[in-house]
């Protein structure tokens, strides 16, 4: 049977590869050439007074700050927590990737339809929050905490498997020679894992700036104040502005082609990470 396969596979390999290549040219090369396309049909000097404009450059920055802040304490979150499941066996371990898991079983609507819940004005902890003036939905804290939530579990994912493929034997190795906590994780640790973590990095930061359906519920749609660029772009698009829409969707497009260039590099270095640790 696998010699039949073998046999008639490289004569379905050409049209597998014209039905994947006629896939992606649909889904994504000419949407994407689209949005370059309006982006640019009035001409550059209309591309870059839409990019140039108030609410834009505001929801530009408003969107660098939001995942400014969220990307690095999921990073922190995602080595505590691959290193805690990597070395150590103890009760709640099943539970603990499933909450890990959770945000990407859950639409990112009901991922900001939890902070409205609890911090929104008739939420849990709102009166609270009334009576002592902290504002934390249609503000900038929402927006990070809906961000946090939905991209949550790509570093941690990325750690884990490389983390327990490793072993803790260079660890151990350290400690025995008299290394303290800190020294075996900064010399040993993260040396180790240091292109996974970079390419989970990548990944949240990706999510965490592209992200609409969480930080729409949270933001208000204040334009200039918690309008980050994906719901900048909706905005414009809702008002007609079809070249501010797409110059601000290009920004996003060029960040996520950005992005793919430097997720396939650290791919392959992550690739070679396993391999080695792997082998070992």
């Amino acid at each position: 049977m696998s010699a039949q396969r073998s046999t008639y596979l490289p004569g379905f390999a050409p049209l597998f590869l014209l039905l994947s290549a006629g896939a992606m040219c649909v889904l994504v090369i000419f949407p994407l050439l689209v949005v370059f396309h309006d982006a640019f049909s009035k001409g550059v000097g209309a591309f870059l007074l839409a990019i140039r404009e108030p609410d834009a450059l505001a929801a530009i920055r408003l969107t660098l700050l939001v995942a400014a802040i969220a990307v690095p304490l999921n990073a922190v979150f995602g080595v505590a927590a691959a290193w805690l499941i990597a070395r150590f066996e103890f009760k709640g371990k099943s539970l603990l990737l499933t909450v890990i898991d959770l945000p990407f079983s859950i639409s990112p609507v009901v991922s900001g339809l939890v902070w409205v819940l609890l911090f929104g004005a008739q939420g849990w902890f709102g009166e609270w929050l009334l009576e002592h003036n902290v504002k934390i939905i249609f503000a900038t804290t929402g927006l990070v905490l809906a961000t946090i939530l939905v991209t949550l579990p790509f570093v941690a994912r990325e750690l884990i498997p490389l983390m327990q493929d490793q072993g803790a034997d260079e660890e151990a190795a350290a400690l025995t020679l008299g290394a303290g906590g800190l020294t075996t994780f900064f010399r040993v640790t993260l040396p180790n894992i240091k292109w996974a973590l970079l390419y989970g990095v990548l990944l949240c930061n990706a999510r965490a700036m592209g992200e609409f359906g969480a930080v729409s519920v949270v933001s208000g749609h204040i334009r200039g104040l918690t309008t980050t660029l994906p719901l900048h772009i909706e905005v414009l698009y809702n008002d007609y502005d079809l070249v501010g829409a797409f110059a601000a969707a290009s920004i996003l497009a060029s960040l996520g082609l950005i992005t793919l260039v430097l997720k396939t590099a650290l791919e392959w270095r992550h690739s070679g990470e396993l391999s080695a640790a792997r082998r070992h």
